[in-house]
């Protein structure tokens, strides 16, 4: 049996986001910026760009997220911090702010290729719920996609799905597009 833990993100473990994300940096170049920059600066940084703000923003102390391990080799990573770290999240109109609680926010899930299809998405939201009320933390959003089919490739499903979060407890807030969802979890 595969025994999971996870770390939050720092300068330390740097290198283990470097390896889980590989020379492409996850997702064609996002290095897990999409929702903290705005579109044309995302567009502008895409690649090597995006890589070096993540790294800036880790040096910083500031933690993004998790990264899930695998016995002792990252496996997965979850961003997820207060709401208010993402700027382009505090932009949206779709995913609009509904109230002005203290929420922490699930934006982005990646797992290793060679670790998809073997129930990681349910560790990772898992891991994540445990940083977060770690953290002190009283309730997280997530944005999930409403898939349309079967076949959905790993680019446009970054933001994981809904059955996914409800088999973790969470429950759906609002259908705020065809294609996505507000789900919450409230800690007791």
């Amino acid at each position: 049996m595969p025994v999971y833990h996870f770390k939050p993100l720092t300068p330390e473990i740097w290198p283990d986001f470097e390896q889980l994300f590989g020379p492409r940096g996850a997702y064609g170049g996002c290095w897990c910026m999409w929702w903290r920059l705005s579109r044309k600066e995302f567009e502008q940084n895409q690649g090597d760009s995006n890589k070096l703000a993540m790294k800036s923003l880790v040096d910083s102390r500031k933690i993004p997220g998790i990264i899930l391990y695998r016995d002792d080799q990252p496996a997965a990573w979850c961003s997820v911090a207060p709401r208010e770290d993402y700027a382009a999240l505090e932009r949206s109109r779709l995913l609009k702010r509904r109230n002005d609680h203290s929420t922490w926010a699930i934006v982005c899930m990646f797992v290793d290729r060679r670790y998809r299809h073997q129930g990681l998405g349910r560790q990772l939201i898992n891991a994540a719920l445990d940083y977060v009320k770690q953290r002190g933390g009283k309730r997280i959003e997530a944005y999930p996609t409403i898939p349309k089919s079967k076949n959905i490739p790993p680019v446009s499903s970054f933001m994981g799905f809904p059955a996914l979060f409800a088999g973790a407890g969470f429950n759906e807030v609002a259908k705020v597009s065809p294609s996505r969802m507000i789900m919450e979890y409230i800690f007791d």
